[in-house]
């Protein structure tokens, strides 16, 4: 407060805080402001936990909608892939034209993450393959014809392989 100002305001109606010299504070005053500034940092603290915490459930919600739209799709690979192996030697256009749409739809789900699960020839894996029929065989168990293709979305398996293993 100016010194103006001060001789126009009466004694009793200045606070006891302005009373005091500059730089001193009363010990009320000084708990006050830690018990505020811990109260400050505690609740900055719960925000950005809060904040998280949701970025993480928005990101688990998309990658759930996203995995159960491309588990209906697979169906639709499957389909495509039967296709392809029916039209065989038909008219080069109308052969080229499903490659072309094929190629089109698995390119946009790889990018979403999917991948097709190793098959024809590999060790036969419970975790990604599921044995349908078995034949005879030489040493450990290998995938020795697939039925349906296997895939995976980020690593985590969709659908696995029904496959024939030669033990």
């Amino acid at each position: 407060m100016s010194d103006e100002v001060a001789a126009a305001v009466p004694k009793s109606e200045v606070p006891e805080s302005e009373g005091e010299p500059e730089g001193e504070e009363a010990p009320e005053a000084r708990e006050i402001e830690r018990d505020l500034r811990e109260a400050a940092q505690r609740v900055q603290a719960d925000f950005e936990n809060y904040r998280k915490r949701v970025l993480r459930e928005q990101t688990e919600i998309r990658e759930r909608a996203t995995e159960g739209l491309v588990e209906q799709l697979l169906p639709v690979l499957d389909s495509f892939e039967l296709a392809l192996g029916i039209l065989g030697d038909a008219e080069e256009k109308v052969r080229k034209g499903v490659e072309l749409v094929f190629a089109e739809l698995l390119g946009v789900l790889e990018r979403a993450g999917l991948e097709r699960i190793a098959t024809d020839g590999s060790p036969f894996d419970p975790n990604v393959h599921e044995a349908v029929l078995s034949e005879e065989g030489d040493g450990d168990p290998v995938v020795a014809e697939t039925m349906r293709g296997g895939y995976r979305l980020k690593g985590k398996v969709l659908r696995p392989a029904m496959v024939k293993v030669a033990r």
